[in-house]
């Protein structure tokens, strides 16, 4: 059995997420309820009452991930409550889902959530007089502003898992936010499957500067970052906004290719073009910015020299961080009854050489901040041969490594001195030089 239990008068639930930031997202709303009803929470795998399996769809290696962590659960803990929720039981169907191992199958919306929790609730004996369970000081929140997605992009299931455009109003948002900071939180993430498109489905809309603008005066959280944008959000009235330096300078835009014709029939809202105009204006608004993205390798009909396009593209552009996929046929989806896929050896070899450029674009990116002065939030204490380190992120989410004591959960500067393979090592202000 994997972990140990800790002594608790309380029922034990284990949440165990897979996937988007969403899901993590979705996965802190669920821990706030079952506390509020009385167990205990965890986010790891061990001797629990109940468990809330939070998946993922968004690939068939996704779909697998989920099969096995269903399954897994139900024979090292086969008489305890699991609950499947995430988007694997929208692709995969309740029946399926229940014949894995799960005892109670529901979606990512509100009222899911709360179902989920009324279940648990249900199966578990509460000692008499059980008060809910103090919140465990994090460092980091994730807070969704806005689900489901009315795009339709060719590759992408997510529409179908998440449903139609749905945005949580700033008054909303702010309160949870508002929670996290009163629980020890010092950095909110604000996500969502579409956060773009957060306030276009009101009824008077809105943009979400609008949002942007009404957390940084509705909280008092240190840092907020603003999770996936497309380029055609990257408006002069948004970056206005970072002016203001509790909003981390980090933007993920997904690129997904750096052919025009293959955006196209991808069926995405921009062009390449509009993006590397896009991340100019971002560069130009935001000193010390970080641009992450997402990109495919592999679509269907994508040439040879459509990839070259793709790899000249992120050469240019800098990015910070590549998250790379190989294109995954997903039923369902428009892509995948597209003909002329790559040969499975091309595949192998232009995702060998998108990891490739990754690697040197984020070692390159590390390069440019050393000896810079940049705030970091420590979130884990390390040891180092003996000596106590902590580990935590830059504004521009540098991952550093710096010696210290006491230091969890804390903003501090610290001088950028050394690039060791995906970190940087860095020292207190003062031992800089």
């Amino acid at each position: 059995m994997p972990g140990m239990r800790e002594p608790s008068a309380r029922p034990l639930a284990a949440i165990v997420t897979l996937g988007c930031k969403l899901n993590f997202a979705d996965g802190e709303e669920i821990g706030r309820g079952l506390r509020a009803a009385g167990f205990d929470v965890v986010d790891r795998l061990c001797d629990a009452d109940a468990f809330v399996l939070n998946t993922c769809s968004v690939t068939h290696i996704a779909d697998r991930k989920a099969r096995r962590l269903i399954r897994s659960v139900r024979r090292m803990a086969p008489a305890a409550a699991i609950a499947v929720t995430g988007c694997f039981p929208r692709t995969a169907g309740e029946t399926l889902v229940r014949e894995l191992g799960a005892d109670f199958v529901c979606g990512t919306r509100d009222v899911d959530k709360e179902a989920l929790t009324g279940y648990l609730a249900g199966r578990v004996s509460f000692p008499p007089g059980a008060a809910a369970a103090p919140r465990r000081s994090h460092t980091r929140a994730f807070v969704k502003a806005q689900e489901g997605c009315n795009d339709v992009c060719a590759f992408c299931i997510v529409p179908k898992t998440r449903g139609r455009e749905d945005s949580r109003s700033i008054a909303a948002v702010a309160a949870e936010v508002e929670r996290a900071t009163s629980g020890g939180v010092r950095e909110v993430v604000i996500t969502g499957t579409q956060l773009g498109a957060w306030g276009r489905d009101f009824a008077e809309p809105l943009l979400p500067h609008h949002l942007i603008s009404g957390l940084l005066e509705a909280t008092e959280v240190s840092r907020i970052r603003f999770s996936s944008l497309q380029p055609q959000d990257i408006r002069p009235e948004l970056l206005a906004l970072w002016e203001d330096p509790r909003l981390m300078p980090h933007f993920h835009l997904a690129l997904q290719s750096g052919s025009e014709r293959v955006l196209s029939a991808m069926r995405r809202r921009y062009t390449a073009a509009e993006f590397l105009a896009a991340a100019d204006r971002i560069v130009a608004a935001v000193p010390g910015e970080a641009i992450t993205t997402d990109v495919i390798a592999g679509f269907p009909g994508e040439s040879d020299a459509e990839f070259e396009e793709t790899l000249a593209l992120c050469r240019e552009v800098r990015f910070a961080r590549i998250h790379a996929f190989p294109y995954s046929p997903r039923e369902g989806t428009a892509a995948a009854r597209m003909p002329d896929r790559p040969a499975p050896e091309a595949l192998k070899e232009r995702m060998a050489r998108l990891m490739a450029l990754a690697r040197e674009l984020q070692a390159a990116f590390f390069e440019r901040h050393l000896g810079s002065v940049r705030p970091v939030l420590w979130e884990s204490r390390r040891d180092e041969g003996g000596a106590e380190a902590w580990s935590g992120h830059t504004d521009n989410y540098i991952p550093v490594v710096m010696p210290g004591s006491s230091l969890h959960n804390r903003i501090t500067p610290a001088v950028l001195r050394e690039v060791d393979g995906g970190r940087v090592r860095a020292v207190p202000v003062g031992e800089g030089s």
